[in-house]
């Protein structure tokens, strides 16, 4: 008979049980975290105090660093105290906090799509661009994006408060992701693996769909403008969101598709540390160095703090 005795802690296996290599990832960790904070909080805070990044594109750029920045903090905070204190153990709701924001990442991927329609509006529909991308519309759009998200995380997660863990409660990972926590469940976990690849099938495959459409809409239009410069000025706009992108789709790429299960699961949390700490300090700075006016704002707001300062 096994143990159905409720548990309330689990114990998280980390990356390394090398001191050294945790003490290295330590300062990896923590160094990057900062960059994220500091980074998505800049854009934020810009997007926010600065009337000329009063747009569309940067309200939704302003809701991706937010929920970058949520994903992070849930995740790399904890990972840090683990490292620490030497202590993996991580309670049964802290689990579950860290899931539905694993989960909710899917959001990223409707705003993305967004986005690339907003590029496909400023470019193939400029005459028009003020009244497709009007204020209702934004706020549609995002609506929309959190909604789509929240539809993926709330079904599986629901379910996942049913599951029974009886023989161990250890979970191979430094954050708790749906794989390693379904992997050591003795409930029956086929519906639930069979939704859990349904939404994210259909989210992939869903808003890549509309991002590849949105800019092959966008490079046949570039394509017939008369002068270089032009073309040249209309690929730069879309250059920093074709990074994100790339990295985000990339990312999942290598999560979902292992060459064995045992590798999958070190690429597993490879890439899972990657996309919490690197991505998550790449894209505000993608976003931000190769953007003239993000610049020129922060230069603006940088004088006005000086000058009140001063006062």
């Amino acid at each position: 008979m096994r143990n159905h005795t409720g548990i309330t802690l689990f114990i998280l296996r980390g990356l390394t049980e090398d001191p050294q290599l945790n003490i290295l990832l330590f300062i990896f960790l923590i160094l990057t975290y900062m960059m994220s904070i500091s980074g998505n909080l800049t854009i934020i805070t810009l997007t926010l105090v600065d009337s000329h990044l009063k747009t569309p594109i940067y309200f939704f750029l302003r809701n991706f660093s937010f929920l970058e920045l949520s994903f992070t903090t849930v995740c790399v905070p904890k990972f840090l105290y683990n490292i620490s204190t030497g202590d993996y153990t991580v309670t049964y709701n802290v689990c579950f906090i860290q899931l539905f924001f694993v989960i909710l990442g899917a959001s990223e991927f409707f705003l993305l799509a967004v986005m690339s329609y907003d590029h496909y509006v400023a470019i193939c529909k400029p005459l028009h661009y003020v009244t497709i991308m009007n204020n209702r519309a934004c706020h549609q759009l995002l609506l929309g994006c959190w909604l789509f998200g929240l539809m993926i995380v709330l079904p599986p997660l629901g379910m996942s408060f049913e599951l029974e863990f009886c023989d161990s409660n250890v979970i191979d990972h430094f954050v708790c992701d749906a794989s390693p926590v379904l992997e050591i469940t003795c409930s029956d976990t086929q519906l639930l693996d069979k939704m859990i690849l349904a939404s994210a099938v259909l989210t992939l495959i869903l808003t890549l769909v509309l991002v590849v459409l949105s800019y092959a809409s966008i490079v046949k239009t570039v394509l017939r403008f008369p002068s270089v410069e032009q073309r040249k000025k209309a690929f730069s706009t879309c250059s920093s969101h074709m990074i994100v992108i790339s990295m985000t789709y990339g990312t999942c790429i290598f999560i979902y598709i292992k060459p064995s299960a045992k590798e999958g699961v070190a690429l597993n949390k490879v890439v899972t540390l990657l996309a919490t700490s690197v991505a998550t300090v790449m894209n505000p700075f993608i976003y931000t160095l190769r953007n003239k006016q993000v610049i020129q704002a922060f230069r603006d707001t940088f004088r006005r703090i000086v000058l009140v300062s001063k006062l």
